[in-house]
């Protein structure tokens, strides 16, 4: 059996239940075009059996990548048609399965937008493609600062080398969500040198960010050390010993030296 006839087959299946819940008298087979269409004007709490018609089209076009081109394109055009907030989520989580480069322009516009933010750069985190990334690093800079720890947070996800200045530049900032969600990223990052701008920031860190750094230095030395930089990540775990750090950073720090240390 071909491709397309799978995927025929499948929706042809996925409309035959759909018209299953259809009221008496209404035989027409439900179409994907039905779906879209019902998703012009789906809302929370409305009927979405139809839309259940794409989900069945996304497993359908696996492995037909002119199908799920389609499909995405499909998806994509949605986002720019006036749709409601819930039915942009939907989308959007549909993207985060099958969105590509394609995807990452209507996407990167939710960025800026409160109510739309979040469902927006949750797709981006996933889309493998590098101009994912750039989108979020791009929109960094001109979000509010109630955006600005989500989207630091994706970057971190994604572990984005490329943005680790960008971030360091954060963890100074005057609000505290945005300062801590710059270490945390810069701990999911966990390169060389994201740890050496948490070191250049240690020494300057005000109190509330003392612990933040720190343990964000301490998931940089884990990275470090499973990457096979074990001479860095020793250094790391020596430097959070000294006296200047709380009891329970240097416990830790003295259990992933002699991880470190006994580890071939």
């Amino acid at each position: 059996m071909t491709s397309k006839e799978t995927t025929t087959m499948t929706l042809t299946l996925g409309a035959t239940a759909a018209t299953a819940a259809q009221p008496v008298g209404q035989t027409a087979p439900a179409t994907v075009d039905d779906a879209f269409n019902t998703l012009k004007t789906y809302d929370w709490g409305t009927d979405r059996t139809l839309l259940n018609l794409i989900d069945q089209a996304i497993i359908a076009t696996h492995g037909d990548a002119a199908a799920r081109t389609a499909l995405e394109k499909r998806l994509v055009g949605t986002l720019t048609g006036g749709i409601s907030r819930s039915a942009q989520d939907y989308v959007c989580r549909k993207l985060r399965v099958i969105g590509t480069a394609q995807s990452v322009p209507a996407l990167a516009a939710l960025l800026p937008v409160e109510e739309t933010s979040h469902i927006a750069r949750y797709a981006l985190e996933r889309i493998p493609d590098e101009k994912a990334a750039a989108a979020l690093r791009d929109a960094l800079p001109k979000v509010s600062t109630k955006l600005k720890p989500g989207i630091i947070g994706s970057l971190g996800k994604r572990r984005d080398t490329k943005s680790v200045q960008a971030i360091a530049k954060l963890l100074g900032d005057s609000d505290l969500p945005v300062a801590q969600a710059a270490a945390q990223a810069l701990a999911l990052i966990g390169t060389s040198p994201a740890a050496n701008q948490l070191r250049q920031f240690a020494k300057k860190a005000p109190a509330n960010m003392k612990i933040p750094v720190a343990d964000a230095r301490l998931a940089c030395a884990e990275h470090l050390l499973a990457a096979g930089q074990k001479s860095e990540a020793v250094a790391l775990y020596k430097e959070l010993q000294g006296n200047d750090q709380p009891a329970q950073v240097r416990a830790a720090a003295l259990k992933g030296l002699l991880a470190a240390t006994t580890k071939k």
